[in-house]
């Protein structure tokens, strides 16, 4: 009796499971009656699109041109495929490539284009496009910062130190640290909060960098409404460096002499004078006293370096060149991985020891609506 009940149930099963197989094939073939025509535009991707005739063609046999659509040489480029590749590798074979999600990534970051100036160049839709951009910023952001925004160490911080006092003769300097505005478009909802004292809507990158122009640590995401000192009190480099978990090396004489400093980072007059942070005397202060005036030179002069990593970052990097008009918590991807490759480019230059390949042009008009300093507020 319970071998013909056993027997009556499974084949109650298999009717229920062939029954809802031909439910799903019904919803299917509804659905795929409504579904639209796939342009023809998009069907000729792999023939007709970008990767294919520009850049596997001609750029893949010209390391010039490779460097100036993308950036990156192609040793670079290949290292940094190799960090992301298993995170971006496709599922299905003739999908695009990881290769090809990289370039249109890196293209999209070196000009600034628009999703749908980047539909037509590589035939994929500008809605999948910006799939693309957000799960390649995301790998490149997880896997790049541990290599080249990493927590510095004492030794690290000691010959940043010795770098400062040898280029731009200041003793004791671990980092110059600047914020500066980036341009985007205003998030939805957001209210006023974004909205900087220049009438635009913008997020804060606030870095410190050394004496090679080289970020040492970031912090983005902070309001366009915000100074300068009130982003670093609260940002996590700030507090670490407050509570002593920085690295900061210990106090040390300064050159030809004994009498021991601390280390600091130099700033402008937005951040608060503190143990950690040196600033320029006020002006006021200075116009009798020549070891001031002095002093403001040398300051201001090491300071510059910040200005030199930002003008760098933005020339080589022209989507801060426009208002980005992605999520703000994208965006924040977007601005920690263009400080990693430009990290990268750094090391190159300095490694080759030569001419750098993207040098600062005085002459080219900068960006009058972007990457332009905070308002000066909140030091005392």
């Amino acid at each position: 009796m319970s071998d013909n009940s056993n027997k009556m149930k499974r084949e109650l099963l298999k009717r229920l499971i062939e029954d809802e197989e031909e439910d799903d094939e019904i919803i299917w073939f509804l659905l795929s009656s409504k579904r639209k025509k796939v342009d023809s535009l998009y069907t000729s991707r792999v023939e007709e699109g970008s990767y294919q005739i520009l850049i596997k063609r001609h750029l893949n046999a010209k390391e010039l041109k490779f460097r100036k659509y993308c950036r990156l040489n192609k040793t670079q480029f290949k290292f940094v495929l190799s960090l992301i590749e298993n995170d971006i590798r496709p599922m299905k074979k003739g999908s695009i490539t990881a290769e090809e999600k990289l370039f249109l990534t890196l293209r999209f970051l070196a000009t600034g284009e628009t999703y749908a100036s980047l539909d037509f160049n590589y035939r994929i839709s500008a809605s999948y496009i910006s799939r693309i951009v957000q799960q390649v910023l995301a790998s490149l952001r997880k896997n790049l910062v541990p290599i080249f925004l990493p927590m510095p160490t004492e030794d690290q911080l000691k010959q940043t130190s010795g770098h400062f006092w040898n280029r731009w003769n200041v003793p004791n300097c671990f980092g110059a640290i600047d914020g500066k505005h980036v341009r985007i478009k205003a998030p939805q909802n957001s209210g006023s909060i974004f909205f900087n004292y220049k009438d635009y809507y913008s997020t804060v990158l606030l870095a410190i960098v050394d004496a090679n122009c080289k970020f040492i640590a970031v912090d983005v995401g902070s309001y366009g409404k915000e100074g300068d000192s009130g982003i670093f009190k609260k940002s996590a480099m700030g507090k670490r460096i407050c509570s002593g978990q920085f690295n900061v090396p210990q106090s040390a004489p300064l050159p030809g002499t004994d009498i021991l400093t601390p280390h600091y980072l130099i700033g402008d007059d937005a951040f608060a004078l503190d143990v950690y942070m040196m600033k320029p005397y006020y002006r006021n202060h200075v116009r009798n006293d020549r070891d001031k005036a002095i002093f403001n030179y040398r300051i201001c002069r090491a300071r510059r370096v910040t200005e030199n990593a930002f003008g760098l970052l933005s020339q080589v990097f022209r989507v801060l060149y426009t208002p980005i008009a992605i999520k703000p918590e994208l965006c924040d991807d977007l601005i920690i991985t263009i400080c990693c490759l430009h990290n990268l480019l750094r090391d190159a230059y300095l490694e080759n020891n030569g001419i750098p390949y993207y040098r600062y042009d005085r002459k080219k008009p900068k960006p009058t609506e972007n990457m332009i300093p905070l308002a000066r507020r909140g030091g005392s």
